[in-house]
Protein backbone atom coordinates (compact mmCIF):
# COMPACT_ATOMS: atom_id res chain seq x y z
CA UNK A 1 0.00 0.00 0.00
CA UNK A 2 3.01 2.29 0.82
CA UNK A 3 4.92 1.61 -2.93
CA UNK A 4 1.69 2.09 -4.45
CA UNK A 5 0.71 5.60 -3.06
CA UNK A 6 4.59 6.81 -4.01
CA UNK A 7 3.16 5.73 -7.64
CA UNK A 8 0.37 7.92 -7.49
CA UNK A 9 2.82 10.24 -6.51
CA UNK A 10 4.90 9.55 -8.97
CA UNK A 11 2.24 9.82 -11.50
CA UNK A 12 0.89 12.66 -10.51
CA UNK A 13 3.98 14.81 -10.26
CA UNK A 14 5.31 13.21 -13.84
CA UNK A 15 2.21 14.10 -15.45
CA UNK A 16 1.80 17.73 -14.42
CA UNK A 17 4.28 17.89 -17.23
CA UNK A 18 1.64 17.27 -19.84
CA UNK A 19 -0.02 20.52 -18.20
CA UNK A 20 2.60 23.12 -17.57
CA UNK A 21 4.13 22.17 -21.28
CA UNK A 22 0.51 24.16 -22.50
CA UNK A 23 0.54 26.47 -19.62
CA UNK A 24 4.21 27.94 -20.10
CA UNK A 25 3.77 28.24 -23.89
CA UNK A 26 0.79 30.48 -22.74
CA UNK A 27 2.58 31.96 -20.27
CA UNK A 28 5.86 32.68 -21.98
CA UNK A 29 4.64 32.68 -25.34
CA UNK A 30 7.20 30.02 -25.93
CA UNK A 31 7.60 27.18 -28.87
CA UNK A 32 7.28 23.60 -29.19
CA UNK A 33 11.07 23.14 -28.73
CA UNK A 34 11.32 26.02 -25.43
CA UNK A 35 8.34 24.26 -23.93
CA UNK A 36 9.50 20.78 -24.03
CA UNK A 37 12.34 21.85 -22.20
CA UNK A 38 9.88 21.26 -19.34
CA UNK A 39 9.92 16.95 -20.09
CA UNK A 40 13.87 17.57 -20.71
CA UNK A 41 14.31 19.06 -17.09
CA UNK A 42 12.45 16.44 -15.83
CA UNK A 43 13.48 12.98 -16.76
CA UNK A 44 17.67 14.06 -17.12
CA UNK A 45 17.14 14.25 -13.59
CA UNK A 46 16.74 10.48 -13.67
CA UNK A 47 20.14 10.28 -15.63
CA UNK A 48 22.15 12.21 -12.92
CA UNK A 49 20.72 10.93 -10.35
CA UNK A 50 20.17 7.34 -10.42
CA UNK A 51 23.52 6.47 -9.63
CA UNK A 52 23.85 8.71 -6.63
CA UNK A 53 20.05 7.22 -5.28
CA UNK A 54 21.92 3.96 -5.24
CA UNK A 55 24.66 4.82 -2.96
CA UNK A 56 22.30 7.29 -1.11
CA UNK A 57 20.18 3.97 -0.71
CA UNK A 58 22.72 1.82 0.60
CA UNK A 59 23.95 4.21 2.84
CA UNK A 60 20.57 5.70 4.67
CA UNK A 61 18.60 2.17 3.73
CA UNK A 62 15.50 1.72 2.10
CA UNK A 63 12.91 3.69 3.90
CA UNK A 64 14.66 6.74 4.87
CA UNK A 65 15.72 6.88 1.29
CA UNK A 66 11.80 7.43 0.82
CA UNK A 67 11.25 9.87 3.53
CA UNK A 68 14.58 11.81 2.02
CA UNK A 69 12.85 12.11 -1.27
CA UNK A 70 9.67 13.40 -0.33
CA UNK A 71 11.00 15.71 1.28
CA UNK A 72 13.09 16.98 -2.04
CA UNK A 73 9.91 16.27 -3.65
CA UNK A 74 8.18 19.02 -1.70
CA UNK A 75 11.52 21.46 -2.21
CA UNK A 76 11.27 21.04 -6.07
CA UNK A 77 7.70 22.16 -5.69
CA UNK A 78 8.49 24.96 -3.07
CA UNK A 79 10.57 26.65 -6.27
CA UNK A 80 7.43 27.35 -8.44
CA UNK A 81 6.18 29.98 -6.11
CA UNK A 82 9.36 32.55 -6.64
CA UNK A 83 9.33 31.43 -9.69
CA UNK A 84 5.79 32.68 -10.61
CA UNK A 85 7.11 35.48 -8.51
CA UNK A 86 9.31 36.53 -10.38
CA UNK A 87 8.27 35.33 -14.07
CA UNK A 88 11.45 33.29 -14.57
CA UNK A 89 11.34 30.15 -17.03
CA UNK A 90 14.87 28.86 -15.98
CA UNK A 91 13.49 28.59 -12.29
CA UNK A 92 10.58 26.66 -13.26
CA UNK A 93 12.72 24.30 -14.63
CA UNK A 94 15.00 24.35 -11.77
CA UNK A 95 12.37 23.52 -9.85
CA UNK A 96 11.14 20.76 -12.23
CA UNK A 97 14.57 19.55 -12.03
CA UNK A 98 14.80 18.97 -8.14
CA UNK A 99 11.62 17.12 -8.70
CA UNK A 100 13.12 14.85 -10.89
CA UNK A 101 15.76 14.13 -8.39
CA UNK A 102 13.72 13.43 -5.62
CA UNK A 103 11.38 10.88 -8.38
CA UNK A 104 15.06 9.34 -8.94
CA UNK A 105 15.78 8.33 -5.42
CA UNK A 106 12.35 7.38 -5.27
CA UNK A 107 12.13 5.01 -8.22
CA UNK A 108 15.51 3.18 -7.70
CA UNK A 109 14.19 2.89 -4.17
CA UNK A 110 10.48 1.28 -5.28
CA UNK A 111 10.89 -0.72 -8.38
CA UNK A 112 13.53 -3.24 -7.45
CA UNK A 113 11.97 -3.61 -3.51
CA UNK A 114 8.34 -4.20 -6.25
CA UNK A 115 10.36 -6.78 -8.32
CA UNK A 116 11.98 -8.58 -5.69
CA UNK A 117 8.96 -8.73 -3.01
CA UNK A 118 7.65 -11.65 -4.53
CA UNK A 119 8.56 -14.20 -7.17
CA UNK A 120 10.39 -12.40 -10.36
CA UNK A 121 7.97 -14.18 -12.75
CA UNK A 122 5.04 -12.04 -11.11
CA UNK A 123 6.98 -9.18 -11.15
CA UNK A 124 4.84 -7.75 -13.84
CA UNK A 125 1.47 -8.10 -11.87
CA UNK A 126 2.88 -6.35 -9.01
CA UNK A 127 4.42 -3.38 -11.39
CA UNK A 128 1.22 -3.15 -12.95
CA UNK A 129 -0.75 -2.85 -9.67
CA UNK A 130 1.45 -0.06 -8.78
CA UNK A 131 0.98 1.18 -12.48
CA UNK A 132 -2.67 1.25 -11.71
CA UNK A 133 -2.21 4.31 -8.81
CA UNK A 134 0.62 5.69 -11.30
CA UNK A 135 -1.67 6.08 -14.22
CA UNK A 136 -4.62 7.01 -12.00
CA UNK A 137 -3.01 9.67 -10.78
CA UNK A 138 -2.06 10.75 -14.51
CA UNK A 139 -5.80 10.69 -15.43
CA UNK A 140 -6.74 13.48 -12.78
CA UNK A 141 -3.99 15.45 -12.55
CA UNK A 142 -4.32 17.28 -16.29
CA UNK A 143 -8.40 17.20 -15.06
CA UNK A 144 -7.29 19.22 -12.01
CA UNK A 145 -4.22 20.93 -13.03
CA UNK A 146 -5.51 21.90 -16.57
CA UNK A 147 -8.97 23.63 -15.23
CA UNK A 148 -6.63 25.45 -12.52
CA UNK A 149 -3.88 26.43 -15.10
CA UNK A 150 -5.91 26.38 -18.28
CA UNK A 151 -9.09 28.22 -17.19
CA UNK A 152 -10.24 30.04 -20.47
CA UNK A 153 -6.89 29.91 -22.29
CA UNK A 154 -8.01 30.44 -25.59
CA UNK A 155 -9.59 34.20 -24.43
CA UNK A 156 -6.63 34.54 -21.96
CA UNK A 157 -4.18 33.85 -24.84
CA UNK A 158 -5.85 36.66 -27.00
CA UNK A 159 -6.02 39.26 -23.94
CA UNK A 160 -1.94 38.45 -23.50
CA UNK A 161 -1.40 38.93 -27.19
CA UNK A 162 -3.19 42.10 -27.31
CA UNK A 163 -2.57 43.76 -23.77
CA UNK A 164 0.54 46.21 -23.68
CA UNK A 165 2.88 47.97 -20.77
CA UNK A 166 1.09 47.91 -17.37
CA UNK A 167 -1.59 45.51 -18.50
CA UNK A 168 0.03 42.64 -20.24
CA UNK A 169 2.03 42.53 -16.97
CA UNK A 170 -0.15 42.35 -14.64
CA UNK A 171 -2.01 39.84 -17.07
CA UNK A 172 1.19 37.45 -17.07
CA UNK A 173 1.28 37.63 -13.36
CA UNK A 174 -1.99 36.93 -12.46
CA UNK A 175 -1.68 33.96 -15.03
CA UNK A 176 1.00 32.42 -13.17
CA UNK A 177 -0.03 33.00 -9.83
CA UNK A 178 -2.51 30.07 -10.57
CA UNK A 179 0.71 27.53 -9.77
CA UNK A 180 1.24 29.46 -5.74
CA UNK A 181 -1.65 27.31 -4.03
CA UNK A 182 -1.36 24.33 -6.24
CA UNK A 183 2.11 23.39 -5.75
CA UNK A 184 2.28 24.73 -2.03
CA UNK A 185 -0.48 22.36 -0.96
CA UNK A 186 1.90 19.79 -2.54
CA UNK A 187 4.47 20.32 -0.65
CA UNK A 188 2.57 20.11 2.39
CA UNK A 189 1.47 16.75 1.22
CA UNK A 190 4.58 15.45 0.44
CA UNK A 191 5.96 16.72 3.70
CA UNK A 192 2.81 15.12 5.86
CA UNK A 193 3.61 11.29 3.58
CA UNK A 194 7.49 11.63 4.50
CA UNK A 195 6.49 12.29 7.96
CA UNK A 196 3.75 9.03 8.11
CA UNK A 197 6.60 6.53 6.17
CA UNK A 198 8.78 7.60 8.77
CA UNK A 199 7.11 5.87 11.10
CA UNK A 200 5.49 3.11 9.42
CA UNK A 201 7.38 -0.24 9.64
CA UNK A 202 8.52 -1.38 6.31
CA UNK A 203 10.93 -4.39 5.92
CA UNK A 204 14.27 -4.49 4.38
CA UNK A 205 14.10 -6.76 1.03
CA UNK A 206 17.81 -8.40 0.71
CA UNK A 207 18.65 -9.76 -2.63
CA UNK A 208 20.32 -12.79 -3.24
CA UNK A 209 24.19 -12.80 -3.60
CA UNK A 210 24.84 -15.65 -6.14
CA UNK A 211 22.98 -15.96 -9.30
CA UNK A 212 23.06 -19.94 -10.83
CA UNK A 213 23.44 -20.84 -14.42
CA UNK A 214 20.07 -22.29 -15.21
CA UNK A 215 21.26 -24.78 -17.57
CA UNK A 216 24.02 -26.44 -15.04
CA UNK A 217 22.32 -25.84 -11.67
CA UNK A 218 25.87 -24.11 -10.81
CA UNK A 219 26.29 -20.83 -8.75
CA UNK A 220 28.07 -18.33 -11.13
CA UNK A 221 30.47 -15.72 -9.58
CA UNK A 222 30.09 -12.53 -11.53
CA UNK A 223 32.32 -9.85 -10.57
CA UNK A 224 31.46 -6.90 -12.64
CA UNK A 225 28.54 -4.91 -13.85
CA UNK A 226 29.60 -5.05 -17.28
CA UNK A 227 29.04 -9.07 -17.43
CA UNK A 228 25.37 -8.48 -17.92
CA UNK A 229 24.98 -7.57 -21.03
CA UNK A 230 20.85 -7.88 -20.93
CA UNK A 231 20.73 -5.15 -18.21
CA UNK A 232 22.24 -2.86 -20.57
CA UNK A 233 20.21 -3.38 -23.59
CA UNK A 234 17.42 -3.46 -21.00
CA UNK A 235 17.94 0.38 -19.83
CA UNK A 236 18.84 1.16 -23.34
CA UNK A 237 14.95 -0.45 -24.01
CA UNK A 238 13.31 1.42 -20.83
CA UNK A 239 15.23 4.85 -22.66
CA UNK A 240 13.06 4.59 -25.56
CA UNK A 241 9.79 3.17 -24.13
CA UNK A 242 9.79 6.32 -21.37
CA UNK A 243 10.74 8.67 -24.80
CA UNK A 244 7.17 6.68 -26.83
CA UNK A 245 5.58 7.25 -23.49
CA UNK A 246 6.08 10.77 -22.93
CA UNK A 247 5.57 10.90 -26.71
CA UNK A 248 1.82 9.69 -26.12
CA UNK A 249 1.44 11.55 -22.61
CA UNK A 250 2.50 14.32 -22.66
CA UNK A 251 3.00 15.34 -26.42
CA UNK A 252 -0.49 14.50 -27.10
CA UNK A 253 -1.87 17.83 -25.75
CA UNK A 254 0.52 19.74 -28.56
CA UNK A 255 -0.65 16.88 -31.25
CA UNK A 256 -4.35 17.66 -30.27
CA UNK A 257 -3.40 21.60 -31.36
CA UNK A 258 -1.61 20.77 -34.82
CA UNK A 259 -4.73 19.10 -35.34
CA UNK A 260 -6.98 22.14 -34.77
CA UNK A 261 -8.06 20.92 -31.06
CA UNK A 262 -8.92 24.13 -28.84
CA UNK A 263 -6.39 24.26 -25.75
CA UNK A 264 -8.83 24.25 -23.17
CA UNK A 265 -9.82 19.79 -24.44
CA UNK A 266 -6.34 19.43 -25.81
CA UNK A 267 -4.73 20.16 -22.69
CA UNK A 268 -6.55 17.53 -21.07
CA UNK A 269 -6.05 14.60 -23.58
CA UNK A 270 -3.41 13.28 -21.75
CA UNK A 271 -5.98 12.13 -19.45
CA UNK A 272 -7.28 9.86 -22.36
CA UNK A 273 -4.01 8.46 -22.86
CA UNK A 274 -3.51 7.57 -19.11
CA UNK A 275 -6.97 6.14 -19.28
CA UNK A 276 -5.81 3.95 -21.90
CA UNK A 277 -2.80 2.40 -20.00
CA UNK A 278 -5.06 1.72 -17.09
CA UNK A 279 -6.96 -0.41 -18.82
CA UNK A 280 -3.82 -2.37 -20.09
CA UNK A 281 -2.39 -2.77 -16.53
CA UNK A 282 -5.71 -4.02 -15.33
CA UNK A 283 -6.02 -6.87 -18.22
CA UNK A 284 -1.60 -7.40 -16.77
CA UNK A 285 -2.76 -8.11 -13.76
CA UNK A 286 -5.08 -10.61 -14.87
CA UNK A 287 -3.54 -12.01 -17.37
CA UNK A 288 0.50 -12.09 -16.37
CA UNK A 289 1.98 -14.61 -15.35
CA UNK A 290 -0.96 -16.92 -15.43
CA UNK A 291 -2.26 -16.94 -19.25
CA UNK A 292 1.07 -14.74 -20.75
CA UNK A 293 5.00 -14.31 -19.57
CA UNK A 294 6.17 -10.81 -19.31
CA UNK A 295 8.07 -11.47 -22.42
CA UNK A 296 5.03 -12.59 -24.61
CA UNK A 297 2.95 -9.12 -23.43
CA UNK A 298 6.08 -7.37 -24.10
CA UNK A 299 5.89 -8.64 -27.61
CA UNK A 300 2.10 -8.06 -28.02
CA UNK A 301 2.50 -3.74 -26.90
CA UNK A 302 5.65 -3.61 -29.15
CA UNK A 303 3.72 -5.35 -31.97
CA UNK A 304 0.49 -2.63 -30.91
CA UNK A 305 2.46 0.58 -30.64
CA UNK A 306 4.41 -0.10 -34.24
CA UNK A 307 0.17 -0.43 -35.49
CA UNK A 308 -0.77 2.77 -33.69
CA UNK A 309 1.72 5.00 -34.47
CA UNK A 310 1.66 3.95 -38.36
CA UNK A 311 -2.14 4.72 -38.00
CA UNK A 312 -1.31 8.00 -35.89
CA UNK A 313 0.32 9.01 -39.27
CA UNK A 314 -1.90 7.67 -41.85
CA UNK A 315 -5.18 9.52 -40.92
CA UNK A 316 -4.87 13.49 -41.22
CA UNK A 317 -8.15 14.21 -39.26
CA UNK A 318 -8.36 14.93 -35.46
CA UNK A 319 -9.66 11.18 -35.44
CA UNK A 320 -5.80 10.49 -35.54
CA UNK A 321 -4.99 11.54 -32.40
CA UNK A 322 -7.36 8.93 -30.74
CA UNK A 323 -4.52 6.46 -32.11
CA UNK A 324 -1.67 8.68 -30.49
CA UNK A 325 -4.35 8.36 -26.94
CA UNK A 326 -4.22 4.42 -27.91
CA UNK A 327 -0.54 3.86 -27.71
CA UNK A 328 -0.98 4.36 -24.07
CA UNK A 329 -2.64 0.74 -24.56
CA UNK A 330 0.34 -0.63 -25.77
CA UNK A 331 2.55 1.45 -23.32
CA UNK A 332 0.96 -0.05 -20.17
CA UNK A 333 2.75 -3.59 -19.95
CA UNK A 334 6.02 -2.00 -21.10
CA UNK A 335 7.43 -0.49 -17.88
CA UNK A 336 6.09 -3.62 -16.11
CA UNK A 337 7.91 -6.57 -18.45
CA UNK A 338 11.18 -4.27 -19.00
CA UNK A 339 12.33 -3.65 -15.83
CA UNK A 340 12.28 -7.39 -14.03
CA UNK A 341 13.83 -9.01 -17.34
CA UNK A 342 16.42 -5.65 -17.42
CA UNK A 343 17.38 -6.72 -13.79
CA UNK A 344 16.87 -10.69 -13.59
CA UNK A 345 19.72 -12.88 -12.68
CA UNK A 346 21.98 -9.85 -11.19
CA UNK A 347 22.55 -11.26 -7.75
CA UNK A 348 24.65 -8.97 -5.33
CA UNK A 349 23.94 -6.02 -8.25
CA UNK A 350 20.59 -5.82 -8.20
CA UNK A 351 21.10 -2.11 -6.45
CA UNK A 352 22.85 -0.76 -8.88
CA UNK A 353 21.42 -2.46 -12.04
CA UNK A 354 18.32 -1.12 -11.24
CA UNK A 355 20.14 2.47 -10.80
CA UNK A 356 21.59 1.80 -14.25
CA UNK A 357 17.84 0.86 -15.42
CA UNK A 358 16.52 4.04 -13.82
CA UNK A 359 18.75 6.17 -15.80
CA UNK A 360 17.27 5.09 -19.07
CA UNK A 361 14.09 7.10 -17.91
CA UNK A 362 16.45 9.93 -19.39
CA UNK A 363 14.75 8.91 -22.98
CA UNK A 364 11.49 10.78 -21.53
CA UNK A 365 13.92 13.74 -22.05
CA UNK A 366 15.20 13.31 -25.80
CA UNK A 367 12.11 12.28 -27.46
CA UNK A 368 9.78 15.08 -27.34
CA UNK A 369 13.04 17.80 -28.08
CA UNK A 370 13.79 15.37 -31.36
CA UNK A 371 10.21 15.67 -32.24
CA UNK A 372 10.22 19.60 -31.83
CA UNK A 373 13.60 19.54 -34.19
CA UNK A 374 12.53 17.79 -36.65
CA UNK A 375 9.22 19.51 -36.79
CA UNK A 376 10.45 23.01 -36.08
CA UNK A 377 13.96 23.09 -37.54
CA UNK A 378 13.78 20.26 -40.17
CA UNK A 379 10.81 21.79 -41.53
CA UNK A 380 8.90 18.01 -41.48
CA UNK A 381 5.40 17.51 -41.28
CA UNK A 382 4.52 16.99 -37.24
CA UNK A 383 2.35 13.90 -38.07
CA UNK A 384 5.48 12.14 -39.93
CA UNK A 385 7.98 13.77 -37.32
CA UNK A 386 5.77 12.23 -34.45
CA UNK A 387 6.27 8.81 -36.39
CA UNK A 388 10.14 9.46 -37.03
CA UNK A 389 10.40 9.83 -33.39
CA UNK A 390 8.68 6.79 -31.69
CA UNK A 391 8.57 4.15 -34.84
CA UNK A 392 12.28 3.30 -33.82
CA UNK A 393 11.47 3.41 -30.75
CA UNK A 394 9.00 0.51 -30.67
CA UNK A 395 10.85 -1.54 -32.75
CA UNK A 396 13.81 -1.46 -30.63
CA UNK A 397 11.69 -3.03 -27.80
CA UNK A 398 9.99 -5.46 -29.92
CA UNK A 399 13.57 -6.81 -30.29
CA UNK A 400 14.25 -6.59 -26.38
CA UNK A 401 11.25 -8.87 -26.05
CA UNK A 402 12.04 -11.49 -28.62
CA UNK A 403 15.98 -11.41 -27.89
CA UNK A 404 17.62 -8.74 -25.74
CA UNK A 405 16.64 -9.96 -22.47
CA UNK A 406 18.46 -13.09 -22.69
CA UNK A 407 21.73 -11.97 -24.27
CA UNK A 408 24.63 -12.79 -22.08
CA UNK A 409 22.48 -14.86 -19.95
CA UNK A 410 21.71 -18.86 -19.74
CA UNK A 411 18.28 -19.10 -19.19
CA UNK A 412 15.48 -21.79 -20.51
Amino acid sequence: MIICALFFIFGFVTWANGTLIPFFKLSFGLSNLQAFFVTFASYMAYFFLALPSSWILKKVGFKNGIVLGLVILGLGSLIFIPAAQTRTFGLFLTGIFVQGAALALLQTASNPYLTIIGPIESAAKRISMAGICNKFAGMIVPLIMGSLFLKNASEVEKQIQAATGAAHEQLLNEVLGRVNMPYIVLAIVFCLFAVVIKFTDLPEVEVEEDVVDETKGEVVKHKSIFQFPHLFLGALCIFVYVGAEVMAGDIIGIYGRELGISPEISGKLTSITLFSMLIGYIVGIIAIPKYISQQKALRICAILGIAFAILSFAISTWFAVIFVALLGLANSLMWPAIFPLGISHLGKFTKIGSAIMIMGIAGGALMPLLYAFLNEKLHIHFQLAYLLTVLPCYLYILYFAIKGHKAGLNIK
